[in-house]
């Protein structure tokens, strides 16, 4: 599949609905389908979202990119991961329809999920957007129930543009003649892109600051719209930023009916991996016993933002990071929030990762944005070199989803 196409991305969708017609419009044929596009937080949201559905008692389709350790993470059918026997049939049957027509890894993988989401009874289906939303594989259902579109910032600008503007237009791509869409905390310009297309097709918006307002009050999360006001716990997903996540799966269930007892468990019961996440057992975790150990996928200026308000909200440790990025990021945009609250970071090459940063580069744009920085070979002699200076650090493993999927592999 991957020699289908000489690209890994290429944003159209003449592609798709060719496969699609062939496979007899599958996409046509789903549970009521919630689509979610943004360029932080889109992940968090949807497995909120998820967490509220299911404890209504509602069966689930869930669709999510990239996957971390397993394919079969992108796809989960009525709750469950798919197994590795249907996912084998519908990527043979899906590379059968298309023939040796040109086609993306993403599009014909996509094109199995909708395939396999439109045989399997559910009653909601929820699509995460891969790449912006206007021309992205997931970007073909006519009539979804509700959108929503979570935080936008700049990133992808090979891609999507090079100005805010342009990429929220690009992000409002999947908003749908007469649909709802909840729409999370944006930057005015970006927000007054979403509001111009929601008008041109009657788009009924709820906006975060104008319809929906969310915010952590005495250790609690408080939450209010049109309808009342919801007193809650907060998120089990860490993070401040993981307030406003939060504010837009409660928008989005309250619209779609739901009471509190499923908001309590949208923000009670999510799990997302990768997301500021402790890992507290495996070959690592034993390795730093006695020390804290976390891993997040975050890679762009919004999510070190983010990495570093929840490190600062944290008891106070002596911080260190192991990082490994990717060569298409903007890294010192990363990197610049965290110089703040991090002792030190030691950069690695993410192993079997063709687009990896080399080591010596991500360690140079540290020390850039004044980080003391130095370089290892792996993750394992990085942490080993960290808990000889501090046996009782907090390390965090950050920078690229592609690391933490490796790590999260490794360490199972």
């Amino acid at each position: 599949m991957m020699a289908l196409h000489p690209k890994v991305i290429d944003l159209t969708l003449d592609r798709m609905h060719r496969l699609l017609e062939t496979l007899g419009h599958p996409e046509r044929r789903l549970p009521p389908v919630i689509h979610l596009a943004g360029t932080n937080g889109k992940g968090s949201t949807q497995a909120m979202i998820r967490a509220g559905l299911e404890a209504a008692g509602l069966r689930v389709h869930a669709y999510t990119s990239p996957h971390l350790a397993r394919f079969h993470e992108r796809i989960r059918l009525a709750g469950d991961l798919i197994s590795e026997a249907d996912l084998t049939a519908l990527l043979d049957e899906c590379a059968a329809a298309n023939g040796p027509e040109a086609i993306t890894f993403f599009e014909i993988t996509t094109a199995a999920a909708l395939l396999a989401f439109a045989r399997t009874p559910a009653d909601a289906t929820l699509l995460e957007v891969g790449l912006g939303g206007r021309l992205d594989a997931t970007n073909v259902v006519d009539s979804p129930r509700l959108t929503v579109i979570t935080p936008v910032s700049i990133d992808h600008q090979q891609y999507l543009g090079d100005t805010l503007a342009e990429i929220a237009g690009e992000k409002a791509g999947i908003l749908k003649r007469g649909v709802p869409c909840i729409v999370g905390p944006q930057a005015p310009e970006g927000l007054e892109v979403i509001e111009a297309r929601a008008a041109r097709l009657g788009v009924p918006l709820r906006v975060h600051g104008q319809h929906w307002h969310v915010q952590a009050e005495h250790g609690r999360l408080v939450f209010q719209d049109e309808d009342g006001l919801l007193d809650l716990p907060l998120p089990n997903l860490p993070g401040p930023h993981q307030i406003q996540n939060a504010g837009a799966a409660l928008a989005a269930l309250r619209l779609l009916g739901h009471d509190e007892t499923a908001c309590e468990a949208a923000v009670t019961r999510a799990f997302w991996p990768a997301r500021m996440q402790r890992l507290r057992s495996g070959p690592l975790a034993d390795l730093a016993a006695g020390a804290e150990l976390w891993l997040d996928g975050g890679h762009n200026p919004a999510g070190g933002q983010a990495v570093a308000a929840t490190l600062a909200a944290m008891p106070p440790r002596p911080t260190h990071l192991i990082c490994g990025m990717l060569n298409t990021k903007d890294v010192r945009g990363y990197m610049r929030p965290l110089s703040a609250v991090t002792e030190s970071l030691t950069a690695i090459t993410i192993p079997n990762e063709p687009n990896t940063l080399p080591a010596e580069a991500t360690r140079d744009a540290a020390l850039d944005v004044g980080i003391a920085a130095q370089t290892a070979e792996s993750v394992t002699e990085a942490l080993r070199a960290i808990l000889r200076r501090e046996p009782q650090a907090r390390v965090l493993i950050c920078g690229s989803l592609y690391l933490a999927g490796a790590i999260l592999r490794e360490n199972a």
